[in-house]
């Protein structure tokens, strides 16, 4: 299986000019993480600045709300594309996502979100992610997303 690290993000080949906060390559101020698949799941790395603190030595929990939502809706993208046998990225949007924080996340290690497909059905998605710090599991996510249709506002946005 190739590492993660030895290939293109999702993000960088579907939205290289992309602007979103959590996942635009573009956006200098944003998180800009990378969605990788690998195997039947798709994995981003994530190193926490001191900018995205909660309290002493803690990640924020709406920073890890905001890299569980727009790496599983990249999950999503994949997932759509999988099921479809296409080779582009329809695009997608977070209907709902629920977080759990289930334990303080430290802000002196890597973070690892993972997400896979629960389950694809037609425009809809249903995602389940996890983000991992220091070997123990510190908050999860479901969600819904959406493929959207012409006349959506993020209809072709990438």
């Amino acid at each position: 299986m190739t590492s993660p690290d030895a290939v293109q993000s999702l993000q960088d080949r579907f939205f290289p000019d992309g602007m979103c906060f959590g996942c635009g390559p573009k956006n200098q101020l944003g998180l800009r993480i990378k969605s990788v698949v690998s195997g039947d799941e798709v994995i981003a790395r994530f190193l926490p600045q001191p900018h995205h603190l909660a309290y002493e030595g803690m990640v924020n929990g709406g920073i890890l709300g905001a890299i569980l939502d727009c790496h599983s809706n990249w999950t999503a993208v994949h997932g759509f594309m999988v099921d479809r046998g296409i080779d582009w990225a329809p695009a997608s949007v977070t209907a709902e996502f629920s977080v759990k924080l289930r334990r303080p996340t430290p802000m002196d290690c890597e973070l690892i979100a993972r997400a896979r497909a629960a389950s694809i059905d037609g425009d809809r998605a249903i995602i389940d992610a996890e983000i991992e710090a220091a070997g123990k599991i510190t908050a999860t996510c479901r969600g819904t997303f959406v493929a959207v249709r012409p006349g959506h506002p993020a209809y072709h946005r990438w």
